[in-house]
């Protein structure tokens, strides 16, 4: 079989492997049909590494396919049967798994596709606990976005923000894959969208997503936009995954009392934060850290109710580097997914 492997820094060889063993007990073998692109992909192939990983690793961090076989005592899947799956190795028997907090395991066995080998592969074996079954009606393509990019948002959104139908947002890179999800979740519940964008291509197309107003932070400043939008008041809540000089930004956009929630910092991890601020309007900030089990399936709820992803651009598995090099110079506006 084919698989799309990580052997150094900026460099990827598609290779050809043993395909896996038939499935263990409480196991099945999923074939895949679609890999979706994310910052952590491009982390990787850069040599970010925030932990210690080896290489060779096959890449690939979230994915859709179909049940291929099934492992002796697996009844709650058949062959045929479209799935995804979950993308870190838990241990499924800590307090946090036990409690559907799987992204806080105790016991995690690394990340898929980088600390260990992802699903850019025709073919692998998981314990049925880390599959997801695809309710009717959503394509494999846009389920590919399900467990990392919905299901982010949705935990952000949802588990920690506790956002309101009727509260104001601002949703940093709006155009992004993460982006264009949160747009569509706060709007879907009331919410006032302003959203920011690099570029006056994107900002037509946010708006057309559904955002109330967008700031080309390139020509304005978003800081006094917002500030205005919301009659000086601020917004309630600020969804960030950008960091570096934005974060404070982000900050000085809250209402006294504001949310601010966080999963990235693909503009530099660090900042510096004025604590008197911090304590004297009494924000709230949020680190947000991957999904759980029960946000995957919510996201694909809600993709089955309609709210589909926004696909930038398809590529095949070969081209894994020419989709990569595009999230790489912002040049997208949602997500990029590989098909086999």
């Amino acid at each position: 079989m084919r698989a799309l492997t990580l052997v150094g820094d900026r460099k990827l060889e598609l290779i050809d492997t043993p395909a896996p063993a038939p499935p263990a007990a409480g196991e099945v073998q999923i074939a895949i049909k679609a890999v979706a692109l994310n910052h952590l992909d491009l982390w990787g192939y850069r040599g970010m590494a925030f932990a210690k990983r080896k290489l060779p690793v096959i890449v690939g961090a979230e994915a859709s396919g179909e049940i291929a076989e099934v492992g002796a005592g697996v009844t709650a899947f058949k062959h045929g049967d479209p799935v995804v799956m979950y993308g870190a190795l838990t241990c499924g028997a800590c307090k946090a798994c036990q409690e559907g907090r799987d992204n806080l395991c105790e016991n995690v066995g690394g990340i898929m596709g980088f600390h260990v080998d992802g699903f850019a592969r025709d073919r692998m074996n998981l314990p049925t606990r880390l599959v997801i079954p695809v309710p009717k009606g959503v394509s494999l393509r846009d389920a590919a976005c399900a467990p990392i990019a919905f299901s982010t948002v949705e935990h952000m959104l949802f588990d920690n923000a506790k956002l309101q139908p009727g509260e104001t947002i601002l949703v940093q890179a709006g155009c992004s894959g993460i982006g264009t999800v949160a747009i569509k979740m706060a709007k879907a519940i009331g919410c006032t969208v302003i959203t920011t964008v690099g570029d006056d291509d994107k900002a037509q197309k946010a708006k057309a997503l559904g955002a109330d107003h967008v700031i080309n932070y390139r020509k304005e400043r978003f800081e006094t936009i917002t500030r205005k939008l919301t009659g000086k008041k601020g917004v309630d809540v600020a969804f960030e995954h950008v960091g570096g000089e934005g974060f404070n930004g982000s900050l000085l956009c809250l209402k006294r009392g504001g949310r601010l929630v966080t999963c990235g910092a693909t503009a530099g991890p660090s900042i510096t934060l004025n604590l008197m601020q911090l304590f004297q309007q009494q924000y709230k900030i949020m680190g947000s850290f991957g999904a759980s089990m029960r946000n995957i399936r919510d996201s694909l709820t809600k993709m089955a109710n309609g709210m589909s992803p926004v696909i930038d651009t398809e590529v095949a598995l070969a081209n894994f580097e020419q989709g990569l090099a595009r999230l790489q110079d912002r040049q997208v506006f949602g997500k990029i997914v590989v098909n086999f």
